[in-house]
């Protein structure tokens, strides 16, 4: 496939040239959500009271065009951008979506995709063959009736575990498999998925359950530590410290000592990584985010119209990231426990991608 060059700099040179924040941190990562619209329920990210038919998701004629997208994702790789995560929702309800990646394939980027893996099977080998290169499944249990009880839709997890192995087969590569762990719910599912997967080439993350939203009714009594994780773990399994992967990466790893799979840690609630975070948001419909908990938002809509150049898009999008000041994580203790969601809303999850 042939790539398209960004002139007039190397990409060396646009690493030198990326804005950084506030806080000194430099911008490399762009999530992109596709679609805000999922085919599961889940209680943590779309609870199916709040979720329901009548729920005034975006509709298709608000959503970014593949050109539009497209003309961002170049944008934000001529600011030095090298990570570009397709998002959703469930990213493979997009129509088409394979035309969309074949495009920003011809980029160069490191291009990957999350995904509930239900659409997955049938769709692995032609998203590699468009230019994917990665796919991260989130995967909450291995217990078939658990699972089904926690899409919230009864959706088998036969059909996920064939999407991943499908995945393998295509070579999607590192596979990551992300785990939300909430006590009372699931944290019994640890040691199933451990010992399913630790002979296989994937990256098992155990996530720290978080308040995302505010739909889901969160609360910090819910919350399994990794910490507490790495320990059952450790009383299982033999694992090694593995500092290999992607970089920038917000999980801390290790590695089956006997086995394939590395198991990750991401600990949003307990150890806050805000003061590495490279990563900026965009929504189906063109905001721009710069958290995973935001409350406000910037439009980029009126800058991906045709009549705009890509000098004036790259410029606004430079002085919205150097105002970016936001370490909600980090802050989080500081705001009282019991009603931080109806102070300090932020933006669903499945608006920004996880």
């Amino acid at each position: 496939m042939n790539t398209l060059e960004l002139p007039p700099l190397a990409r060396a040179d646009l690493r030198d040239l990326r804005p950084l924040d506030r806080r000194g941190r430099a911008l490399k990562d762009l999530r992109l959500s596709v679609i805000d619209q999922c085919n599961f329920r889940c209680s943590y990210c779309m609870p199916k009271d709040v979720f329901t038919k009548d729920y005034p998701f975006l509709s298709s004629d608000e959503w970014l065009s593949f050109d539009q997208m497209f003309t961002m994702c170049r944008a934000f790789m001529q600011l030095g951008v090298e990570k570009i995560r397709l998002t959703g929702g469930e990213p493979l309800l997009r129509k088409g979506l394979e035309t969309l990646i074949a495009r920003l394939a011809t980029l160069d980027t490191d291009l990957a995709l999350t995904t509930n893996g239900s659409l997955l099977a049938a769709r692995a080998h032609g998203l590699k063959q468009a230019g994917l290169k990665r796919v991260t499944v989130s995967l909450d249990a291995i217990d078939g009736d658990l699972f089904a009880r926690m899409n919230g839709v009864g959706f088998p997890v036969a059909r996920v575990l064939e999407g991943i192995d499908a995945a393998i087969d295509a070579g999607l590569a590192p596979l990551k498999i992300n785990v939300v762990i909430e006590k009372g719910v699931n944290e019994l599912q640890i040691l199933p998925l451990a010992r399913h997967f630790y002979r296989r080439p994937v990256d098992l993350r155990f996530i720290e359950y978080m308040d995302v939203g505010g739909a889901h009714g969160w609360s910090s009594d819910k919350i399994v530590r990794s910490d507490s994780i790495l320990t059952l773990l450790r009383r299982h399994f033999s694992l090694e410290a593995d500092s290999g992967g992607d970089t920038g990466s917000t999980s801390v790893n290790y590695r089956f000592a006997d086995g394939l799979a590395r198991v990750g840690f991401v600990s949003s609630m307990s150890h806050p990584f805000c003061s590495t975070c490279s990563r900026a948001r965009v929504s189906a419909d063109g905001q721009l985010f710069s958290c995973l908990f935001a409350t406000q938002s910037f439009d980029l809509k009126p800058w991906l119209d045709a009549a705009i150049t890509s000098d004036e898009l790259i410029d606004v999008v430079r002085a919205r990231w150097t105002q970016r000041d936001d370490r909600y994580s980090e802050l989080r203790g500081t705001k009282p426990p019991q009603d931080s969601r109806k102070r300090y809303p932020t933006v669903r999850m499945s608006l920004v991608g996880g």
